[in-house]
């Protein structure tokens, strides 16, 4: 018997590509739509707020802008512009990412992951749509976070459903579906990015939801060849949670809970960094001034080059039976994280008063990139694995929970970027991230016991 028909999820056509599911690649191409419609509007939306949108003069355009700022002096105090559009950001990463939970709960027991999908691909296109009107501006961020909730875990969740729990090519089929990610955030600056920076906001934002339908139009296309739909209906037809799945709940929440310091620092990539590059870096290059933008699209391309590298290792190093485990891959990725801080704040050390060169950030870049293979995709192919039949989408959704608390706490540490030296601002985000890889080495061994996976990941 093949795996695929193991697997409760098959997919209605058994035609592979590259030894996978023809499905498999429907859903990669999606999500590098979806993802350059996000990354398109994300890559502009600090800028956007601290530069233009939230400044005294056209505020007052955004409806209701008064009270939410009202309601965000209340809970974090006294902002500054540029403080209040880092935590702003933060808090819609945050719940960008918080809002799967609840649309993997929808998608396992009601809508269907399908339908889903296509719900939150619409709402994010209108979202997208919305913010080339400044009135409109609040409301666009509700519609792209309540379409991000409905979307993610449901999509994510099918590749899963692709491959039985033991299938060795599920590690392979997130990497790819993550590198879709990284080539959608890669383009995305370069054209939604460069619009926006240099022609105006509203054709970045524009181009962000043409994406998103582009993204839609495929998924659509590709319906037969997807997993079949859970079974929902009478309780008797869908699956339920089994003795001990409780413990293995626990063990995801906390190895999840423990990859939030990861985030934490990477969120500052889209989040304080921009205002570093645009008041630290020298970004002439041959008398031409390098976009902000662009460098976001540099963090996406430093992963795309590197991860067939990476990827090529694990197979040698699984061939003498010496891969690291999941929860040894994701503690190497948070000390990579944490030298690329040190290596951010040694360029501030070594540049002093001037401006720092280009090349710090460049590098910084690449070596983000290593420790975001070691921790992207492989915890988000732990939780598929380890997370029951019975709340499977709402566990991959959880996989985002980590992201939600990583965002609000870089919007909070956005603060510190004002009274901070720079130096001391990228070492605090070191010392945070690398918490995360002491606390992973130490609880590698209870965690993959009590998911289970002791006995097929070892040491």
């Amino acid at each position: 018997m093949s795996n695929q028909q193991v697997n409760a999820g098959t997919p209605s056509s058994t035609n592979e590509i590259w030894g996978h599911p023809k499905g498999l690649f429907f859903i990669v191409f999606t999500e590098a739509w979806e993802r350059f419609s996000f990354y398109g509007m994300q890559a502009l939306l600090v800028l956007y707020m601290a530069s233009y949108l939230f400044q005294p003069d056209a505020a007052g355009n955004v409806a209701g802008f008064g009270v939410f700022k009202g309601v965000m002096e209340s809970v974090f105090g006294t902002l500054s512009v540029q403080a209040l559009a880092t935590q702003t950001f933060g808090l819609y990463v945050a719940f960008v990412y918080f809002s799967p939970v609840f649309g993997g709960y929808l998608g396992d027991r009601y809508l269907g992951r399908r339908l889903a999908v296509i719900i939150g691909g619409v709402l994010m296109a209108i979202g997208h749509f919305m913010m080339a009107f400044e009135p409109l501006f609040l409301f666009a961020l509700l519609a792209l976070i309540s379409g991000s909730g409905f979307l993610k875990g449901n999509l994510a969740a099918q590749v899963g459903d692709l491959y039985a729990k033991t299938d060795q090519r599920r590690d392979t089929a997130f990497s790819l579906y993550v590198m879709a990610i990284n080539v959608g955030a890669f383009v995305a600056p370069l054209i939604c990015g460069t619009l926006g920076e240099l022609y105006g906001w509203h054709y970045g934002f524009g181009a962000a939801g043409v994406g998103m339908i582009i993204g839609l139009i495929i998924y659509m296309t590709g319906s037969k060849t997807l997993p079949k739909e859970q079974p929902r209906g009478s309780k008797e037809e869908r699956p339920s949670l089994q003795p001990g799945d409780g413990t293995v709940i626990i063990a995801i929440i906390l190895m999840l809970g423990i990859t939030a310091l990861y985030w934490t620092a990477q969120a500052q990539v889209w989040n304080t960094y921009p205002l570093w590059i645009k008041g630290r870096v020298d970004r002439e290059i041959f008398d031409l001034v390098m976009p902000i933008t662009w460098f976001q699209s540099l963090d996406s391309l430093a992963v795309l080059l590197l991860a067939p590298i990476v990827i090529w290792r694990w197979k040698r190093l699984s061939k003498r039976a010496a891969e690291p485990n999941d929860v040894m891959k994701i503690a190497i990725g948070c000390a990579v994280f944490a030298l690329a801080n040190i290596w951010l704040s040694v360029g501030e050390l070594q540049a002093g008063t001037e401006q720092v060169a280009l090349y710090w950030p460049v590098l910084f870049h690449f070596i983000c990139a290593i420790g975001f293979l070691y921790i992207g995709p492989i915890a988000l192919s732990l939780t598929s694995r380890a997370a029951p039949a019975a709340v499977n989408a709402m566990m991959v959704g959880s996989y985002y929970l980590a992201i939600f608390v990583g965002g609000i706490a870089s919007g909070w540490l956005g603060r510190f970027y004002e009274i901070l030296p720079p130096y001391g601002f990228w070492m605090l985000h070191a010392a945070i991230v690398g918490t995360g890889a002491v606390l992973m080495l130490v609880l590698r061994g209870p965690l993959l016991k009590a998911m289970k996976l002791d006995r097929i990941e070892k040491a």
